[in-house]
């Protein structure tokens, strides 16, 4: 007798099961951050909570859902341990992009039947390696360091400069996809070596002449180009006919990391409210916090900016897939312009998230700021990631309006 086919979860259950996991991982958070990643327990639960599968493509077993639905789950987990948000996001996400810009039988040998070791890896560009190229592929060497999600890579896309293997021209932007036999995660992250994100498994990799075949080995621009009607596409959207395939760069590497800062300023959020439930004010009379009025017009403040930074953020994913839509659709073209104005709105997300974070901190009295309190870790995985050279928000601005005016894109 067949076994009755198991129903698949829908967005909003997998998001329930992201969401049923907080209270373990804040549990978890000083081990994560010593260990400088999560425990395989919570690996498991990853898995089993089929988190692995949101955007792997149906052909290989997966469920083919959007990046809003990936990313609410990101925000969820990073609710609980923004660290490990940051650490699953960025070794599970790179999935879209093996899925969107590698040849059929490279993402059949990678995704086929991997349900109980699912494929994991980091995605590091700069400072890029080099592949040398020789009969059958690529020889790849060099040291990527802040490899962000390499606590269980099964492999490794890594930036190197070499030649292309379409043109032929030397000095092409190249991305190698290395398994995890074949490169040394070194010992580098973790504990007191950063100020915040200790958990991310933002590790360095060294692969020591390494031979990667073709078919392993594309080329890469991460300005992307404007996609007009009648392009074909990338090979992800010509095999899955789905334009989150086409995996454009502006809106995915922002969107990736600005998840966990919405994660976070949620958790700073929960963390105000405890102590406004259960602290008194510092100073006479000590009343509860609760009955406070200023931290009334707090806490109000540090709510608004978190729900408006997810409202802006999820806004921006659901225009960012209709653009795909209408261009697979209609043919409107989808252009460079497009996705840059998309990671505006994404920054600005960034920014309320941030600012919530703050004000939470800045806030909460002095006996937050200690060693082992809940929102000092908030405050420091969120000036953690306000280092992050995508965060130099009047950087971006700049080269957005430049471009919108004309100019080349240069960030």
């Amino acid at each position: 007798m067949s076994q009755p086919t198991r129903a698949e979860p829908t967005p909003d259950e997998l998001v329930e099961r992201a969401a049923s996991m907080r209270e373990l991982l804040r549990d978890g958070q000083e081990a994560a951050e010593q260990q400088g990643g999560y425990p395989e327990a919570i690996r498991r639960l990853f898995v089993q909570n089929d988190f692995y599968r949101i955007i792997k493509p149906v052909a290989f077993g997966g469920l083919g859902y959007d990046l809003e639905t990936f990313f609410r789950v990101g925000i969820e987990i990073s609710r609980g341990d923004a660290g490990v948000g940051w650490n699953f996001i960025l070794g599970a996400g790179h999935t879209l992009h093996l899925a969107s810009w590698f040849p059929e039988s490279t993402q059949r040998t990678l995704l086929e039947g991997d349900d109980a070791d699912p494929f994991t890896s980091p995605m590091r560009l700069a400072p890029p390696g080099t592949a040398e190229r020789v009969d059958g592929g690529y020889v790849v060497d060099g040291t990527w360091d802040y490899c962000s999600g390499s606590t269980f890579s099964t492999h490794a896309i890594l930036g190197c400069v070499g030649r292309d293997p379409e043109t032929g021209v030397d000095g092409a932007t190249l991305l190698a996809i290395v398994p995890c036999e074949e490169f040394t995660v070194l010992d580098d992250w973790g504990g007191d070596r950063t100020l915040g994100m200790r958990a991310s498994g933002s590790n360095s990799v060294r692969v020591e002449r390494v031979f990667v075949p073709d078919g392993f080995v594309t080329r890469f621009n991460y300005r992307d180009g404007d996609l007009e009607a009648g392009d074909p596409g990338t090979v992800g959207y010509r095999l899955h006919r789905d334009p989150l395939y086409l995996a454009r760069t502006l809106t995915y590497f922002n969107a990736e990391l600005i998840c966990t800062q919405i994660g976070n300023a949620y958790a700073a959020l929960d963390e105000y409210e405890h102590l406004l439930r259960t602290k008194k004010q510092s100073y006479p009379p000590r009343m509860p916090r609760i009955d406070a009025p200023e931290n009334h017009r707090w806490f109000g403040e540090i709510m608004a900016k978190t729900d408006a930074a997810e409202t802006t953020f999820l806004g921006a994913l659901r225009q960012h897939k209709e653009y795909g839509r209408l261009w697979a659709s209609e043919g409107r073209p989808f252009r460079t312009i497009d996705d840059v104005r998309i990671r505006a709105v994404l920054l600005q997300a960034a920014q309320l998230a941030l600012g919530a974070v703050d004000l939470a901190f800045a806030t909460a009295g002095s006996s937050s700021a200690k060693r082992g309190a809940r929102m000092q870790k908030y405050y420091r995985d969120a000036a953690m990631y306000r280092t992050h050279i995508a965060t130099q928000f009047d950087v971006v601005s700049a080269s957005s309006a430049a471009h919108y005016l004309g100019g080349p894109l240069v960030f």
